[in-house]
């Protein structure tokens, strides 16, 4: 039910995102979503890509501080309010999210989040029958 993730910490410089995307490209590596979260100093690339391991192995080689975290990733109903019916389950199980982020792929709308209570949240998913979004569909 989870999917891992890349998280790389960086200098907030021009290029320095560039940098990342360059290796990525050159290594044929697909990319599914990406978000950056950053203050002015410092920032956090977090990335679905089609080979996560490779992706750390050539990025540690190019000096990018990168880890691989297992994130949760739900479907979501292509309709208003779908994004609220799935977080409703977790707030209602006191389950807090540290971050959540949400894109489109293909025809597939999709969240992704980490919360405080990784084995809790899993039992939501199971309980209520969301539906998992599993590495190899979005490769």
């Amino acid at each position: 039910m989870t999917i891992r993730q890349l998280s790389i910490f960086m200098e907030n410089k021009p290029g320095n995102l560039n940098d990342v995307l360059a290796v990525l490209a050159e290594n044929n590596i697909n990319i599914a979503s990406l978000t950056v979260a950053d203050t002015d100093e410092y920032g956090i690339v977090r990335l679905l890509v089609s080979d996560p391991e490779l992706a750390q192995e050539k990025l540690r080689e190019k000096q990018f501080t990168v880890r691989i975290h297992d994130v949760l990733s739900l479907e979501m109903a292509p309709q208003p309010g779908s994004l609220y019916e799935i977080m409703r389950h977790f707030a209602e199980a006191d389950i807090s999210m540290e971050y959540v982020y949400a894109f489109s792929y293909g025809s597939k709308s999709i969240v992704v989040f980490r919360t405080n209570n990784r084995e809790k949240a899993l039992e939501v998913i199971r309980t209520n029958n969301l539906k998992s979004i599993t590495e190899k569909e979005l490769k």
